[in-house]
């Protein structure tokens, strides 16, 4: 163990179970170790590296910004922070944006937000608002989030939790008709589930629960923290089925790679129910994070980086699948968004992301099964075929061993 992860695992707190690799720097879609080993990066830390590591544009902003001004608080207006999010409202189709910093921190935001509307727009009583979200969902880690997951692990140890909350499975239209009442504040998705292993929903899913919420006067809320902003081959992943929620959630990419930024933007009616002293943060909307969030944006569009997802994530999707091998049972994603989910019986995807690390390529597995490949969008083909090999190689191996022992 080198002296470094020992540190960290004598004073560190084991939330993690990172892999044994200590990284010193980045550059585009490479990041190195302390032993000088270049490794390419194929997981882009949960989508929040889309623009590569040390774009170089934000890197020059960041340094003119951190120079000029940074956290003054939200108790006085700045340049930066009305530029950007007029930008972001103007992309997403969403008429109000509320800055934090972390994912977590903006689906907060959207819990009080759909909550006080329930109360103050739609006319539920007093505390007896409901939020529905879907069982194998991932939101974040706070207490009030864990309250609507169905991961064992996630809740064990940290109840009690809050009220007003249900699941309904996740794809299954007509559970969440059955589960809407005269109570129900808002339906909380995600377009594709990362965490609980690149699941997608059936197609049109997103579409009918559009309409049922929109009928029944239910907020649809989208978690886009890790399928927005060009992950899944467009700019938001509710695109692809022309879905228009009422509110959204961005984070990860929206910070380009070099600091947390999130935003809940959601319809005017909604945004209003906060008035001065409701809700804040006192770093959400910084001007440094506005900045690097609207250049973000702006590199997003200019480059196209939801076109290349589309492009080359449908490349390696094709070729992920041409594997033949026992050990793959499934690959399934959008866009640069992809998950191989490895047949247990076998093998599991730890050892996987194990020896593809040897081979110098940087993946994590989920829940013990599913290897997640989310490469920075600038990421190139050649750079991609040379992931495919890696890749091909491991499975190769590892049959080769299942076979003679």
């Amino acid at each position: 163990m080198s002296k470094r992860i020992e540190l960290e695992t004598r004073y560190g707190a084991r939330n993690y179970h990172p892999l044994p690799v200590v990284l010193t720097r980045g550059e585009a879609v490479f990041v190195w170790d302390d032993t000088g080993k270049r490794y390419l990066d194929m997981m882009s830390a949960y989508s929040a590296v889309s623009h590569g590591h040390a774009h170089p544009r934000l890197i020059e902003l960041v340094r003119e910004q951190v120079g000029t001004l940074n956290i003054v608080s939200r108790g006085f207006h700045t340049d930066k922070l009305g530029p950007f999010l007029e930008r972001a409202c103007r992309l997403t189709g969403q008429e109000m944006a509320l800055p934090m910093n972390t994912g977590a921190e903006a689906i907060e935001t959207a819990i009080k937000a759909a909550r006080k509307w329930a109360y103050e727009v739609k006319g539920v009583a007093a505390d007896e608002a409901e939020i529905i979200a879907c069982t194998g969902n991932f939101h974040g880690r706070t207490i009030a989030i864990v309250a609507m997951s169905d991961e064992p692990q996630y809740r064990d140890g940290f109840g009690p939790f809050p009220a007003g909350f249900r699941l309904v499975e996740y794809g299954d239209i007509d559970a969440l008709e059955a589960a809407i009442n005269g109570n129900t504040a808002a339906f909380l998705v995600e377009p594709i589930q990362g965490e609980g292993g690149i699941v997608i929903p059936p197609d049109g899913y997103l579409k009918a629960a559009e309409e049922i919420c929109r009928r029944n006067d239910v907020l649809m809320i989208a978690d886009e923290i890790q399928t927005g902003l060009g992950r899944t081959g467009k700019m938001l992943a509710c695109e692809h089925e022309d879905v228009h929620p009422d509110c959204l959630v961005l984070g990860k990419a929206l910070g380009g790679g070099v600091l947390p930024v999130s935003l809940f933007l959601a319809r005017r009616d909604v945004m209003e129910v906060f008035t001065p002293g409701d809700h804040g943060s006192t770093f959400g909307g910084n001007p440094l994070a506005a900045a690097v969030g609207l250049e973000a944006l702006n590199i997003m569009v200019e480059e196209d980086l939801a076109g290349r997802s589309a492009e080359l994530g449908d490349y390696l999707l094709r070729q992920l699948r041409a594997i033949d091998s026992p050990l793959i049972r499934e690959v399934r994603g959008r866009g640069l968004f992809i998950g191989i989910e490895i047949e247990s019986k076998f093998a599991g995807a730890r050892e996987v992301v194990e020896a593809l690390m040897h081979r110098g390529l940087l993946s994590k597995e989920t829940h013990e099964t599913v290897v997640r490949l989310a490469p920075p969008l600038v990421i190139g083909k050649s750079e991609i075929d040379w992931a495919l090999e890696q890749i091909r190689d491991v499975i190769a191996e590892m049959d080769r061993i299942r076979l003679a022992s």
